[in-house]
């Protein structure tokens, strides 16, 4: 596939078409954090693109995506364009209470993440979706390295996905692994397809995997506001994280209270900016699975999504 030189395409046709920006934005660059999942770093140069086409300049760098919040209060960097309830929704609500960055706004998209299995596990284990099938079925995901215990390949540690806290809570007999990066889940469950083995695996929503691998989210006891913070919530009173995440959690934008002032044009644009679920997803199949760049991914997504992006940039002008 050809690929245009997106960002100057767009500059272009937003000039050509008459539209005028009605401030100026700083010249110093908008600093964007890069995460550990695909999606995040492809939607970060896709939007990047879109800021650099109005004259802004842009710049990555990779930053962990729990400390990320305070990097915003702090105006290190200007935004988080995937903030997801369930994984992040505790470092950005603590970030909110100390003052330095709002709320940008929501994506359309709606978020799950959470222990998940491929279809073929509930062959083996039929009393799935229900957790407390996990315990009468954990032989079938025993390891040698985890002896009569089942093994769930949780998420990265710096997602903080508290798999460990939840299998203690609900005295499940499992041994819980953080894989070392979103490809190592996706590698873990690759490898059990041809024999159709049985695998737990933290997974979410919107994600490529749920087109390449059918499969469904462990039902734990519904989340409860609280849960995470008091042992009283939820059916074990002596422990937190004893119940599910969100089954219907959001997907929000963050930004620095500078951001405004400093780069009024970007920050309008920021608003405006609203992915779905399909969309975030084709945006990860692109590196995970087609194995592009992220940076070409974004061209790429740029390219065939312009009745998406385009009404964005024109609503930002004037």
């Amino acid at each position: 596939m050809k690929i245009r030189n997106l960002a100057a395409a767009a500059a272009f046709a937003i000039s050509a078409g008459g539209a005028a920006f009605a401030a100026e934005d700083s010249s110093d660059p908008i600093v964007i954090p890069i995460h550990n999942w695909s999606s995040q770093i492809v939607m970060s140069h896709i939007v990047g693109n879109m800021f650099e086409s109005m004259g802004n300049n842009v710049e990555y760098v990779t930053t962990d995506s729990q400390a990320v919040y305070e990097s915003i209060r702090l105006g290190d960097v200007a935004l988080e364009l995937e903030v997801w309830e369930g994984a992040f929704g505790a470092s950005f609500r603590e970030a909110l209470e100390r003052g330095g960055l709002h709320d940008a706004g929501d994506h359309d998209a709606v978020t799950r993440e959470d222990w998940w299995y491929p279809m073929w596990t509930k062959d083996a284990c039929p009393g799935l979706p229900d957790w407390e099938a996990l315990n009468d079925c954990a032989h079938l995901f025993a390891t040698p390295e985890t002896g009569d215990q089942g093994l769930f390949l949780d998420g990265p540690v710096d997602w903080l996905k508290h798999g460990k806290e939840r299998a203690e809570a609900l005295d499940l007999n499992y041994v819980v692994v953080n894989a070392g990066s979103a490809a190592a889940l996706w590698a873990h469950i690759g490898a059990a397809e041809p024999d159709r083995t049985p695998v737990l695996v933290f997974n979410w929503t919107p994600n490529f995997a749920e087109a390449v691998w059918p499969g469904e989210f462990v039902e734990f006891p519904p989340w409860e506001e609280g849960c995470d913070t008091d042992p009283a919530v939820g059916p074990n009173p002596d422990a937190l994280h004893d119940c599910g995440n969100p089954a219907d959690g959001y997907l929000k934008k963050a930004a620095w209270d500078g951001m405004p002032d400093k780069w009024p044009n970007a920050y309008a644009l920021l608003k405006e900016i609203s992915f779905n679920n399909a969309q975030i997803a084709e945006m990860a199949k692109l590196v995970d699975i087609d194995d592009y760049d992220p940076e070409e991914a974004a061209e790429i997504w740029m390219e065939e999504n312009e009745d998406v992006w385009r009404p964005w940039m024109e609503a930002v002008g004037s």
